[in-house]
C-alpha cells in the first residue's frame, strides 16, 4: 500500500501485524497498551462519531489534551474523513483559545481534563461555530469520550469510501504558532507535507521496528507530532509519560530505545548528576569529577589515539554507565530541537555513550529541516546539521534561511497577506532564521546564529545577536536561564540571570557562607562576585560591543505557566521585558 495520507501508516501495521502493541500509558498507575487494531478501531469508531454529529470534510474540531492515546484516536479518525483538526496546548490563555476557535471555526472540541474543559465552557457564548465538547476525563454534565464511542457501530465500507477520496495535498492540519508578538498564526498542513518529512526522516534516523519509545513533549506540537507518524511509520512501541515529573520514573520502566526532547530537560538532568557528583566524597567525588574532564575532551567524528580510548573507557565502566542505566539503560539516541542545546552537554552526553542528535525546523516546514546523524562523521557540534532528502536550503542577502521541499506549508490559514511575505513567487519559504553553512569532513552542517527579528542595535550602531550571547553564557554551570538586554538608546547590553539555584546551595556550603533563601543568595556579595567572573570568562568570546557589561540576578525561574516562555520554552522577550522594565532601567542608571 502506497503511504501518501498520514492514516495510511496505521492501516499498512493494522493489516500486516494487527496485534502487536504501538500505544501504551497509565491509568490507575497501570500501564494499558493498545495494539494498531486497538487503535484503528478506535479510529474509525471517531470518524463513525464524526460524521453522525453533522461533520464533513473541511469543517475542524479542536484537540486540548496531554498526550494519551485517546489524542491520537481523534487525531486518526477525524483525517480519515477530512475533517481538519486544530490541536492546541492545554497552557495557552482563554483569550488565545477564543481567537483560535474563532478564526479556525471549530465545531467541536476534545478536552482532557476539567481545567481545559472548564477554559473552553467559558468561550462558549463567545464563539458562535461551536458546538458542543467532548472529554477524555469523565466530568459531571460533560460527554465522556468513552462513553460516547462506546455505542458506537462503524459503517466500514462509508468510511472506507470516504478514505479513498482523500488526497496527498488534502489539508491534514492547522497548527496554531505561539505567538511571541501579536495572535497566533494557523499553519496549514497537509497530508503530504507531513508524509514528505516522514520519509526524509526514515532514511537518516535509524529507528528500529518493534522497539520502546518514551513520548512526553507535546503532541500538539509539531515536532512530537510527526515523530509520533515516524514511530507509526516503523512500528515502533510508544509509551506515554504520566507527567513531566515522572519522567525518570517512566524511563527506568520502560527502558527506551529512544525519546525526543528540548535541551532543558537536558540541562536539568545534567544540573541534577553534578549536584551528585559534588555531594559525593574522597575518591568517589575525585573519579566523578576526573570522569567529566575526560569527557569534556571528548572530540566527536575523531579518531582517538589509545591513551585517551582507555581513559574514555574506564569513565564509560566506572562513571557514565550510570548515566545511561538513568535513562533506561538501552537509549541509542536522543533527539532534541526547538532551541540550541549547549556543545558543552552535547561532548559529555556523548562521551558517556549516549548520542545526542541536534536539528532544527519550524512548524511551517512540517517541521524538521535539517538533522545531526548518528554517525559521528556526519555530525558537528554547534549546528544543527545537514538538510534531510528532499530539503533545499540557501541563503538571503543578509543571511536569512530560505527553504524549499514539499515539506513547506500550504499557507497561514485565513492569513494570504502574510503567506506571500514568507513564501516567494518561487515558492521559497523564508524562516526569519539567520544563518551559515560550516564545512567540516567535506560535509556542509547548517550553524543558526541568530532570530531575524530578535536581532537589535546599540546606541553605537552595532548589531547585536542575542541567542549566540545567551548559549554560550549558560554554558556556565551556575546561570540556569539568561536574556540579554539593550536597544539603539542603550550604550551597552546587559542580562536578566535566573542562577542555577541548585549549584549555588553547594557553592555557598563550601564557601561558608550563611544563605538561607533565594533572595540571601542573589544578594550575596561573594555569588555576585562569583557571576561576574563567570560573565567575563564567557565575554572573552567575544567583540567589545557584544559583552555583557551588567547584570541582574533574578529570584524567580521562568515558567510556562507564568506566560514568559513559549510551550517550546522559549523566552517571550517582549513580556519579560516588561515584567522586569524598573530592574532594567536600573542595570542603565547613570550609564
Amino acid at each position: 500500500m502506497e503511504t501518501s495520507r498520514l492514516f495510511d501508516f496505521l492501516s499498512i501495521h493494522t493489516e500486516k501485524q494487527p496485534n502487536s502493541i504501538f500505544l501504551s500509558a497509565k491509568e490507575n498507575k497501570q500501564w494499558k497498551h493498545y495494539s494498531f487494531l486497538d487503535v484503528q478501531n478506535n479510529a474509525n469508531k471517531v470518524s463513525q462519531l464524526l460524521l453522525q454529529i453533522g461533520l464533513k470534510s473541511g469543517d475542524t474540531i479542536a484537540l486540548i489534551s496531554a498526550n494519551r492515546p485517546e489524542w491520537n484516536f481523534v487525531d486518526l479518525g477525524a483525517q480519515q474523513i477530512g475533517v481538519t483538526v486544530v490541536p492546541m496546548y492545554p497552557t495557552i490563555s482563554e483569550k488565545d483559545y477564543e481567537y483560535i476557535f474563532n478564526d479556525a471555526s471549530i465545531k467541536y472540541a476534545f478536552v482532557g481534563d476539567e481545567s481545559i474543559y472548564n477554559k473552553v465552557k467559558s468561550i462558549v457564548k463567545k464563539v458562535s461555530s461551536l458546538k458542543d465538547i467532548f472529554t477524555f476525563e469523565k466530568i459531571n454534565q460533560a460527554n465522556y469520550f468513552n462513553d460516547t464511542i462506546a455505542s458506537i457501530k462503524v459503517d466500514d465500507a462509508k468510511i472506507n469510501s470516504i478514505k479513498n477520496q482523500i488526497k496527498e495535498d488534502a489539508l491534514a492540519t492547522i497548527i496554531y504558532t505561539s505567538g511571541t508578538t501579536g495572535n497566533p498564526k494557523g499553519v496549514m498542513l497537509s497530508h503530504k507535507n507531513i508524509v514528505s518529512n516522514i520519509n526524509s526522516i526514515k532514511e537518516i534516523v535509524p529507528f528500529v521496528e518493534g522497539q520502546k519509545a518514551l513520548s512526553f513533549l507535546p503532541l500538539c506540537h509539531s515536532f512530537e507530532r510527526m515523530v509520533f507518524y515516524a514511530y507509526l511509520n516503523f512500528g515502533i512501541h510508544i509509551h506515554y509519560s504520566e507527567s513531566l515529573d515522572s519522567i525518570g520514573e517512566n524511563l527506568l520502566e520502560i527502558k527506551p530505545f529512544c525519546f525526543t526532547t528540548v535541551p532543558r530537560m537536558l540541562e536539568k538532568v545534567y544540573d541534577k548528576i553534578i549536584a551528585k557528583g559534588n555531594a559525593l566524597n574522597g575518591i568517589k567525588k575525585k573519579l566523578f569529577f576526573w570522569a567529566m574532564k575526560v569527557g569534556a575532551q571528548y572530540k566527536i567524528g575523531e579518531d582517538k589515539n589509545w591513551w585517551y580510548q582507555l581513559q574514555l573507557n574506564i569513565a564509560r565502566k566506572l562513571i557514565f554507565r550510570k548515566w545511561k542505566e538513568a535513562l533506561g539503560g538501552n537509549v541509542q539516541f536522543i533527539i532534541t530541537g526547538a532551541a540550541a542545546m549547549q556543545p558543552r552537554l552535547i561532548t559529555l552526553f556523548t562521551a558517556a555513550g549516549i548520542q545526542v542528535l541536534e536539528g532544527y525546523g519550524l512548524t511551517e516546514t512540517s517541521p524538521v529541516i535539517s538533522c545531526n546523524r548518528v554517525n559521528e562523521k556526519e555530525r558537528c557540534i554547534g549546528t544543527v546539521g545537514i538538510p534531510i532528502p528532499g530539503v533545499q536550503i540557501k541563503f538571503a542577502e543578509d543571511g536569512e534561511i530560505l527553504v524549499k521541499g514539499d515539506n513547506v506549508m500550504q499557507g497561514y490559514y485565513n492569513q494570504p497577506t502574510l503567506t506571500a511575505e514568507v513564501i516567494d513567487n518561487n515558492g521559497w519559504f523564508h524562516t526569519g532564521d539567520i544563518g551559515r553553512w560550516i564545512n567540516q569532513n567535506g560535509i556542509k552542517f547548517l550553524k543558526i546564529t541568530d532570530r531575524k527579528k530578535e536581532l537589535f542595535k546599540t546606541a553605537g550602531g552595532k548589531y547585536i545577536a542575542p541567542q549566540v550571547i545567551e548559549n554560550k553564557m549558560k554554558e556556565s554551570l551556575f546561570i540556569e536561564q539568561i536574556m540579554v538586554v539593550g536597544d539603539d538608546e542603550k550604550k551597552f547590553i546587559a542580562a536578566l540571570i535566573v542562577p542555577s539555584f541548585e549549584q549555588l546551595i553547594n557553592w555557598c556550603k563550601h564557601q561558608h557562607l550563611d544563605v538561607k533563601d533565594k533572595v540571601d543568595i542573589v544578594q550575596n556579595e561573594a555569588v555576585n562576585n562569583l557571576i561576574q567572573q563567570e560573565i567575563e570568562h564567557y565575554n572573552s568570546n567575544f567583540g567589545k560591543w557584544e559583552q555583557i557589561k551588567k547584570f541582574a540576578l533574578l529570584t524567580d525561574e521562568w515558567t510556562l505557566e507564568n506566560g514568559e516562555l513559549t510551550p517550546t520554552m522559549k523566552p517571550k522577550r517582549k513580556i519579560i521585558n516588561q515584567k522586569y522594565q524598573t530592574i532594567i532601567e536600573r542595570m542603565y542608571q547613570g550609564s
